[in-house]
């Protein structure tokens, strides 16, 4: 069953090679092209039955803009994406963003044309066991580091911020002290303090946890809003 295509990948060559042989295998490519300003346009402007859309990142903000695009002037256009080993976060948004189907990069061209025929037909054209856990990412999404630096921001008073970038950054108690002009007592206080709430048993565990979290990266911003 001859289907009418394009094909837009990241890297012109993977595309053209991909395009050719799908040429090979009967198929009406109808051009190959690296993604870029102009690609979603290209694709409205051929109006193919079937786009195959290559992407490196899917989980990346805007991988799927021109999807969106692409759907929302010709719907009637089937986008498969092609993409690494699935993240189920990054399927999940190809989908949310209106494609029809998702195949790995490394699976066989006969994989890649059955799933052009299902998505031409209007069937989603994935594994079930991806569709599967990308369900299940969107009904119990994992936590972002950033979301847990929030959190845990928003149990700190700003004194208490400023203690653990110090102590991030290596400070023993004499020097938290006198960087912030108070009595060492008062200074092992809030590092006491800060621990505690924290949940860690040392000042290296709550380094490192600020590390992980983003933490760091959020105390460096406006304190949050109600600290004290």
């Amino acid at each position: 069953m001859s289907v009418r295509l394009m094909v837009v990948d990241d890297h012109r060559l993977l595309a053209e090679a991909l395009a050719s042989a799908l040429k090979l295998r009967g198929h009406r490519v109808l051009a190959a092209a690296a993604p870029g300003a102009g690609a979603a346009e290209l694709v409205i402007s051929r109006a193919p039955e079937v786009c195959l859309l290559g992407t490196a990142a899917p989980a990346e903000p805007g991988t799927f803009d021109p999807v969106v695009r692409i759907k929302r002037e010709k719907p009637q256009i089937a986008v498969v994406v092609l993409g690494p080993v699935p993240n189920p976060r990054g399927i999940a948004a190809a989908f949310a963003a209106g494609a029809s189907g998702y195949v790995r990069h490394d699976e066989r061209i006969e994989g890649v044309e059955r799933a052009m025929v299902k998505a031409r037909t209007g069937e989603a054209a994935v594994a079930p066991q991806l569709l599967q856990q990308s369900f299940a990412e969107l009904l119990n999404p994992a936590a972002e580091p950033d979301d847990e630096g929030a959190r845990l921001l928003k149990m700190l008073t700003p004194r208490e911020v400023e203690v653990l970038v110090r102590v991030a950054e290596g400070e023993d108690t004499r020097l938290i002290a006198a960087g912030m002009r108070i009595a060492p007592s008062t200074a092992r206080t809030h590092v006491q303090r800060v621990l505690m709430k924290l949940g860690v048993g040392s000042r290296l565990e709550a380094a490192a946890l600020a590390a992980r979290t983003g933490l760091l990266d959020r105390a460096s911003g406006p304190a949050p809003p109600g600290a004290g």
